[in-house]
């Protein structure tokens, strides 16, 4: 089966989707907060957004002190 990441905006939406989901026998986990710091998290994500977006740099191990 697939995967959902559900954020709901506020604890009454929160509570609505535990009870829809007990009550359609739906197994479900809870997560705590990210234990890292939020703009920490948003640099990590614009570094994979770049990788994704091809805008890296390939440096050879040989060349890895020389980069002038």
């Amino acid at each position: 089966m697939e995967t959902l990441s559900v954020h709901p905006k506020n604890k009454k939406q929160l509570d609505a989707i535990v009870a829809v989901l007990n009550a359609l026998d739906v197994a479900f986990e809870k997560e705590g907060d990210s234990p890292y710091d939020a703009k920490f998290v948003a640099k990590i994500k614009k570094s994979r957004a770049e990788v994704v977006g091809g805008k890296t740099t390939a440096v050879k191990p040989s060349d890895i002190w020389n980069l002038d």
